[in-house]
């Protein structure tokens, strides 16, 4: 071979010119296969379960449009050919459940979890009163996964509140269990934070959670505390701290199976219009929730009664963030009171196995359903009318459980209203 150095000048720019664009050609390239996998793995990553916004308009048909599903842009962002193309991949709607849950998922609300260690213990469960009113605005409602509400005798109702996804400092103001807890609890198994009971009622609330029947306590401090004004509106739980004292005394507060629930952030077809529920127990015991496009949520308003009996609908905010309670759901379901007396009844919910009316509010649209129970130790289960499972949006639910011989009507399209009625 002959040397470089003996060949003409021409002939050796050639070959280094030659050598220079052999060695960039050799450089490591993107191939369309790594560029969809990272693609991927980015779309996986950014997937934030967050459901698209509603149609600001109150709708004037039964039947909604239907979501548009985004799609992920495959085309890099024009950059300097030394530059490295990125993908900017849009989050797409996702639907979970009823089981094969994600772990960093809530299978409560379709969400993923800012903590997903939150997600390896036992819900925890508040009693919260509605009354006496002087205990409103109340506390922590806006952070719970699911907020049971039922009646409990002589026009009056109580909430029980579920934290699983994530906690709340101050919840409240607490009060006594009821009948009906020792079904709701074993089902979601949840640990029970309440303040006494009626004798009977606080044994079968014991004899079924054992250890899970947290009540008030001086060593039940800070979970579960009174503020130090000592009346029936002065205790309050801070849910974290009622989950470690479980633990401490010794409740298997470990991840449990709470599959179930569907979520889908796609607007369903079909249903009414549903803008507006009220809900009635009796004249001056109301709660209304009035859908939002802005936020796509229900907006919780209840009544307020004056000196001179006036009543009118005010905002129910939570004293913990100054702000007017927000649910993505609120479900109307059918079950049968049991009235021992004036102020003690149970429902039936963990014997419903062939299923009751359900309807459930989501979009600004009402849907017709069922629900009913799997056995004493599953979350309740919600069906469509063609038996699917119902598709909730991703998000926190409020579920109101009222008679079976309550009415519920339409009142002007998009409205309506239910008023309480045994059994």
């Amino acid at each position: 071979m002959k040397s470089i150095q003996n060949l003409p000048k021409p002939m050796v720019i050639l070959i280094i010119a030659s050598l220079i664009v052999t060695s960039c050609q050799a450089t490591k390239q993107i191939s369309s296969k790594d560029l969809a996998s990272t693609a991927a793995v980015q779309t996986v990553t950014a997937m934030a379960f967050i459901p698209p916004t509603a149609t600001a308009s109150p709708l004037s048909s039964a039947t909604p449009a239907a979501s548009p599903t985004a799609a992920v842009s495959a085309t890099p962002t024009a950059a300097p050919a030394t530059a490295t193309p990125t993908i900017t991949p849009t989050p797409l709607p996702v639907a979970v459940g009823p089981t094969n849950f994600p772990t960093n998922v809530d299978p409560l609300t379709g969400l993923v979890v800012a903590d997903p260690t939150l997600l390896n213990r036992r819900p925890v469960m508040i009693k919260v009163a509605n009354y006496p009113a002087t205990g409103r605005p109340h506390a922590g409602l806006s952070m719970a996964d699911i907020v049971f509400e039922y009646w409990i005798g002589e026009g009056a109702n109580r909430f029980l509140a579920l934290y699983y996804g994530q906690n709340s400092s101050q919840v409240g103001p607490m009060r006594s269990g009821r009948l009906v807890d020792a079904q709701l609890v074993p089902m979601y198994q949840g640990i029970l934070g309440f303040v006494s009971a009626y004798a009977p009622i606080f044994y079968k609330l014991t004899s079924t959670l054992g250890k899970r029947a947290i009540t008030e306590a001086p060593a039940t401090c800070p979970g579960i505390c009174d503020n130090g004004q000592h009346t029936v509106i002065s205790v309050f739980a801070d849910t974290k701290a009622l989950s470690e004292y479980a633990t401490k005394i010794g409740v298997d507060n470990t991840r449990q199976n709470l599959d179930g629930m569907r979520f889908d952030p796609a607007v369903p077809q079909g249903g009414k219009p549903g803008t507006d529920l009220l809900v009635q127990y009796s004249f001056y015991n109301r709660g209304e929730w009035r859908y939002d496009p802005t936020s796509g949520t229900y907006l919780r308003w209840i009544e307020n009664v004056d000196a001179k009996n006036n009543l009118t609908m005010i905002p129910l905010t939570d004293r913990d963030t100054n702000k007017q309670l927000a649910f993505d759901n609120v479900v109307v379901l059918f079950a049968y009171y049991i009235q021992y007396a004036p102020t003690e009844q149970d429902v039936t919910v963990k014997d419903n196995t062939t299923g009751r009316r359900a309807i459930l509010f989501r979009d600004g649209v009402a849907y017709e359903g069922t629900w009913k129970s799997v056995g004493g130790t599953k979350p309740i289960e919600f069906f469509t009318s063609n038996g699917q499972p119902m598709p909730f949006k991703p998000g926190n639910s409020w579920f109101v459980i009222t008679g079976i011989n309550s009415t519920f009507d339409q009142t002007d399209p998009g409205k309506w209203e239910m008023k309480f009625n045994l059994p």
